[in-house]
């Protein structure tokens, strides 16, 4: 499964967030530490604001702070709300063995997709620690 780039800054951005959630910041100060645009980034967070992961605040200080649970967000629910997810049907009138690389290729799929939908963001914040922690 391929991630499209909406969705890697959307769970980076949300990452982000869970990481310190009583923190305001603005789409900027994200989109210059993902190298985005402002512009690109602050359509990927009023995604994840209608979505009820980040709280938006209007007008002079305002910005995004987190307003999920990180205990329960799974990663699968960040990337639904950007991806098409579905499994992909095996093409007709194809031989045995086309067919049969469809079969695994689903299969490889529907992994990802449960793996993604086993781990949360606090887990996956707790990895971004131990790894932070090995440079």
């Amino acid at each position: 499964m391929k991630l499209q780039q909406n969705t890697l800054l959307a769970l980076y951005s949300v990452l982000d967030f869970a990481a310190e959630p009583e923190r305001q910041r603005s789409a900027a100060e994200i989109a210059a530490k993902y190298g985005a645009s402002p512009h690109h980034l602050a359509k990927v967070l009023r995604k994840l604001g209608r979505a009820g992961l980040l709280h938006a605040a209007r007008g002079v200080g305002g910005g995004y702070r987190f307003a999920g649970n990180a205990k329960r967000v799974t990663l699968m629910d960040v990337i639904e709300l950007f991806e098409d997810v579905g499994a992909g049907a095996p093409r007709a009138r194809r031989r045995a063995e086309e067919k049969a690389l469809d079969a695994v290729l689903i299969e490889i799929d529907e992994i990802a997709r449960a793996t993604f939908r086993s781990i949360t963001l606090k887990t996956m914040l707790k990895l971004a620690g131990r790894l932070a922690q090995r440079r």
